[in-house]
């Protein structure tokens, strides 16, 4: 009979102390781990909801390097898992280093049982209220997690989580991702679902406006500052006051203008152009760029030490082609849409545009698709949309497979191949990291005739 206790992971060295916790927390299914890799492998396997996490681990036992490089990958891994972090009695600051970085409560060492039993109990409860709210959310949204947001792709979706839990904070977001994947709609999530929702929300490309410009659009001007400054303007930080400030392509931004913006990120204050006085202001800053910062910083066209104040918590967005099953579902709604806007309702997508859709590569994304299947509405002679309808070329090669079985088989044997490079043929080590027995490895290994 299964264990029906929940499952609460310990990671905690001390071979004594793990005795007294087994003793002391035996209404839970108890599974302990004594290092970091331990402690991955079997949140791999077995994705307890909670986990207790000793930042002093080996080989930094006296330490807590270990320990927060620990917490930064379970929850880089199960962003949901509720870590209570476990110190020292003096170590307070670790402490709310941990919690600032995602863990769910500290508790000071040497616990007590009784009142550790009920942070975990509640941590528990926590987790199963936002699990059945996440399955709610799924059931009411369908495929759009965030407003204007379509996508079924799981790590599209696991990036709508971030934005949903970064949105309450005043964290600096910087997101990355090539053009055309959506940056500006994730910032609008993250300001709609803020508490400056009811504030404005102001954005600005800084690679549209000239540069002679830019600064004064920015930070505003005096009257008589320049030439043509018949008034006062405020600029857009002004304006935002209170809301969040959309600095697109913020890769292009010039290098004086780097400098004076990196002073409001630290001061929160500006001057206007010709102006002799300082103005608050209370904004929440999203970044975004297609441009590799770090190599824009090794050119010198990139101030280092504005980076790191932009780049509190980094959203990289995948491109389209990297989306399972994306490009497809979003052609269907852009079809759909722009059928209705041209009177063209029973206008379908035919299967060589769907083929042919799903093996193009989208160097534009998702503003390139928009545009292709807007095009093809309009140029579409029969009533259904074809590959040469969207200017795209049909293939000769075999029609997609959509056999789950055959699919399934591939990605396991694609899974296995890249986790056993990796491990160096080390078969317990790949069982860990793949999560399953090593008899089951061993299966898949003679199935796909790897052995």
């Amino acid at each position: 009979m299964a264990d029906e206790r929940p499952l609460l992971l310990m990671v905690e060295d001390d071979i004594g102390l793990q005795k007294q916790m087994r003793w002391s927390f035996d209404r839970f299914n108890l599974m302990f781990a004594g290092d970091r890799e331990t402690a991955l492998a079997t949140l791999r396997r077995h994705e307890p909801a909670v986990v207790t996490l000793d930042l002093g681990l080996p080989p930094d036992a006296d330490g807590a390097s270990e320990g927060f490089a620990t917490l930064q990958e379970i929850l880089a891994f199960a962003p949901a898992t509720k870590v209570i972090v476990l110190t020292g009695q003096n170590d307070r600051s670790n402490a709310l280093k941990a919690v600032a970085m995602g863990a769910y409560d500290f508790f000071a060492k040497p616990f007590e049982a009784e009142m550790l039993n009920t942070v975990i109990d509640r941590a528990f409860r926590l987790a199963d209220l936002e699990r059945e709210n996440r399955d709610l959310r799924a059931r009411q949204t369908g495929e759009m997690p965030l407003d204007g947001l379509l996508t079924r792709d799981p790590g599209m979706l696991k990036i709508c989580r971030q934005v949903e839990r970064l949105a309450p904070t005043s964290a600096t977001v910087l997101l990355l991702g090539e053009s055309g994947t959506g940056k500006e709609v994730l910032a609008r999530a993250l300001h709609q679902l803020s508490p400056r929702s009811d504030k404005r929300f102001v954005a600005i490309n800084c690679a549209a406006i000239p540069e002679a410009l830019l600064e004064s659009e920015l930070f505003g001007h005096e009257k008589g500052a320049f030439t043509g400054a018949v008034k006062q303007t405020p600029g857009k930080i002004e304006v935002a006051d209170g809301g969040t400030l959309f600095l697109d392509e913020i890769g292009d931004l010039p290098l004086p203008l780097q400098s004076k913006l990196l002073r409001f990120l630290q001061e929160r204050k500006i001057e206007r152009i010709g102006g002799r006085s300082e103005i608050s202001v209370d904004v929440r800053v999203v970044c975004a760029t297609h441009r590799n910062l770090r190599e824009l910083i090794a050119q010198g066209t990139f101030r280092e030490d504005l980076f790191y104040r932009l780049s509190e918590i980094v959203i990289t967005i995948p491109p389209l082609r990297e989306r399972a099953g994306d490009a497809a579902l979003l052609a269907h709604s852009f079809a759909q849409r722009f059928a209705r806007q041209n009177g063209r309702d029973r206008l379908v997508l035919g299967e060589d545009a769907l083929d042919a859709i799903s093996r193009h590569r989208w160097p534009g994304n998702v503003r390139e698709l928009e545009n292709c299947i807007k095009r093809a509405v309009i140029m579409a002679d029969g009533a259904a949309i074809r590959a040469e309808d969207l200017g795209l070329e049909a293939g000769d090669q075999q029609p997609m497979l959509f056999n789950l079985r055959q699919a399934r088989e591939e990605a396991e044997r694609q899974a296995v191949l890249k986790v056993m490079a990796y491990v160096d043929g080390n078969v317990a080590r790949a069982a860990d990291l793949l999560g399953i027995s090593r008899p089951t490895l061993y299966d898949l290994l003679n199935r796909f005739g790897l052995r």
